[in-house]
């Protein structure tokens, strides 16, 4: 091989890396992808009563069924509005091993950012602290291509569940909406494993 042509094949591929997108949308998992039974929930992290569940619920589902291998927890972004997509954006550009860890910061101080304009400054003080750095949040919210997959993965929730309100649930094959007690998550996770 010549220089030259070794110089073209480095090229191309540069061309390829830069002009795909900067981040991939990929299913977010927590917990045993072999467990028994699979909860989705679909959540706006605008949503006041999605930033209750991860508060007070979600804990007790971790630390009892999520991570004891009876749980595979799925989330799926169901953006409301454009805070919620801003910040859907985020959790989905900071570094995968940390996606959850971004979710419940972003659920547990939601009135910092999510009711704030412009949307940006609240998401930059979060994420800063959080340590994404700026040019990663700006090039983040500047990611049309993500932007259009979180669209239409709601889309597609949407027509696949006909989902009318945030938090949603799939739990085995059973479907709820609001905020279920602990004796209700458990019921339904029970029931899933049967």
């Amino acid at each position: 091989m010549t220089r030259k042509s070794i110089f073209s094949i480095y090229l191309a591929v540069l061309v390829i890396v830069c002009i795909r997108p900067a981040t991939a949308m990929e299913e977010a998992v927590l917990g045993n992808p072999e467990a028994p039974v699979t909860i989705i929930e679909f959540a706006s992290l605008s949503c006041p009563h999605c930033a209750a569940f991860h508060k007070e619920r979600f804990p007790w589902l971790k630390k009892n069924f999520i991570d004891t291998g009876k749980v595979k927890f799925i989330f799926r972004d169901f953006p409301l509005n454009r805070a919620a997509l801003l910040g859907s954006m985020i959790a989905h550009c900071a570094d995968p091993h940390q996606y959850f860890a971004y979710l419940s910061l972003l659920f547990e101080r939601q009135e910092k950012w999510a009711f704030t304009e412009p949307t940006e400054e609240g998401l930059a003080s979060l994420v800063q602290l959080a340590g994404m750095g700026k040019a990663r949040f700006e090039r983040c919210l500047q990611d049309e291509a993500l932007a259009d997959q979180i669209i239409q993965s709601r889309l597609d929730s949407q027509n696949e569940y006909d989902i009318e309100s945030t938090p949603s649930f799939a739990i085995g094959n059973k479907f709820i909406t609001g905020v279920p007690s602990e004796e209700k998550l458990a019921e339904l996770i029970a029931a899933a494993t049967k």
